[in-house]
């Protein structure tokens, strides 16, 4: 592609800025990706995989506690939090740096620098001083934590910091009932910090079904997590004896540090994309089409900065999707309706199709198989911790529309039903399947009985 620099210029070497530059670049086109913080991306860097490892560090908490009951004393257990940092940022240094060797044997050039488009074809490189041009870009920029102008504000930290903090906090505020607020409060309350969560919502996890919502809120309650449901800060104060929360309805909340996890923004800022001409969407994420293209034909963009289905897998599937569009003749469309989701809660869910409520607003009528039963390791520890499974079906075809699972493993089990759903399968063919036992995850084939509302 003559008169170009590049036939591909990524902005951003996150999880779909990475797969999509290796793609191209096996397809024999020359590829640059430029990434201003550390390749990897959020997912890698400061937001999936950290936050799982802290997760598992958290649950040994809990283990400990459950050991009794199958025999072992193993003492008081002594938790070191700066051991646990230094050695997660040893794991991030490896895969960053697999992520650079992975790309540089690709035959992808990396540029750290901010990238800011000039035009559509012309990308300036303020970090190195440098202006390049090329005939296809990819923003793939991601998303950055939302921090609400209030009073205060300035005293409050995002989950990026979250992962680099000096000393855990005597007690912290947890502002959100998403993903990653409650997330972060599992990991914090398993390391002994106390933990208020306040949000505005009536329950956790707004968009995930009702009886999931309400699972984790009743399990948190249990665990001791304060909740404050309902209710929204107006600003926060900071003291001699540390931070006070203060709510619009004039309660007051006294803390040592506060986070905010009220959602992430597109991350477009200052990348000059209306200089290009591409077209923004009020949060700031890019327009594009079906085959990520933006309002202009030699841009596109995938992943979080398109604020379509803002998870690292569907990042990756749109990346790839793009190089087969534009790089191999292939059109390719990805299918974002049937995306299974986790949530690294304590307890842990796992979640793919449809809700019951989006059921309903879509097909009416429906048939709901739930059970909710102590998990068998439970029995021995004495844990007072349900485990919730959910089947949404479609009546008249039989279709299982989503499963829904709150529990030990509903992660992994999740991702063996997401198979099933996205082929469609039917509850007869659940039921057909031979249960493995002992296990929790038999209970998706053995549920026989319809669930009737109370009258």
């Amino acid at each position: 592609m003559a008169g170009y620099d590049y036939d591909l210029f990524t902005i951003g070497a996150g999880s779909g800025g990475v797969r999509a530059s290796r793609m191209a670049a096996s397809y024999g086109a020359k590829v640059a990706v430029a990434e201003e913080y550390r390749v990897g991306g959020t997912c890698v860097v400061r937001g999936c995989v950290p936050k799982k490892l802290f997760k598992y560090a958290s649950a040994f908490a809990d283990d400990f506690a459950d050991s009794a009951g199958f025999g072992w004393d193993v003492g008081t257990p002594v938790f070191s939090w700066p051991k646990l940092v230094e050695n997660k940022d040893r794991e991030i240094d490896r895969l960053n740096g697999i992520y650079i060797h992975n790309l540089e044997n690709a035959g992808v050039e990396i540029l750290e620098s901010r990238a800011i488009l000039s035009d559509a074809h012309t990308i300036c490189l303020p970090g190195l001083n440098r202006k390049v041009t090329a005939k296809h870009v990819l923003i793939a920029t991601g998303g950055r934590p939302f921090m609400p102008a209030i009073p205060g504000i300035e005293h409050a930290i995002s989950s990026n910091e979250a992962f680099h903090l000096p000393e855990l906090p005597r007690r912290i505020a947890i502002v959100g009932s998403g993903f990653i607020a409650v997330e972060f409060a599992g990991i914090f309350h398993g390391l002994g910090v106390e933990v208020s969560l306040i949000y505005r919502q009536p329950n956790l996890l707004r968009g995930f079904d009702a009886d999931v919502r309400d699972a984790l809120t009743v399990a948190y309650e249990k665990k001791g997590i304060r909740q404050y449901s309902g209710e929204e800060v107006a600003s926060i104060e900071k003291t001699g004896d540390g931070l006070v929360l203060h709510f619009k309805n004039d309660m007051r909340l006294e803390t040592d540090m506060v986070m905010y996890a009220t959602g992430r923004h597109p991350n477009t800022m200052g990348l000059g994309l209306e200089d290009a001409g591409v077209e923004l969407g009020e949060h700031g994420e890019v327009k594009v089409d079906d085959f990520s293209r933006t309002s202009v034909d030699t841009i596109y963009a995938v992943g979080d900065v398109t604020n379509r289905v803002n998870l690292t897998p569907v990042a990756i599937r749109e990346g790839a999707a793009f190089v087969e569009t534009v790089f191999n003749n292939n059109p390719v469309a990805v299918d974002h309706t049937i995306v299974p989701e986790a949530v690294f809660s304590q307890p842990e869910i796992g979640c793919v199709g449809l809700s019951e409520e989006s059921a309903r607003l879509i097909h009416g009528a429906l048939d709901i198989y739930k059970t909710r039963f102590r998990p068998m390791k439970n029995v021995l520890s004495g844990r007072d911790e349900q485990t919730l499974m959910k089947l949404v079906v479609e009546p008249e075809s039989d279709r299982v529309l989503g499963v829904h699972l709150v529990g030990p493993d509903s992660a992994e089990m999740v991702q063996m039903a997401a198979i099933a759903v996205t082929m469609g399968a039917t509850k007869a063919q659940f039921d057909a399947t031979i249960a493995l036992h002992p296990t929790s995850a038999e209970e998706l084939v053995t549920l026989k009985q319809k669930w009737v509302a109370p009258v």
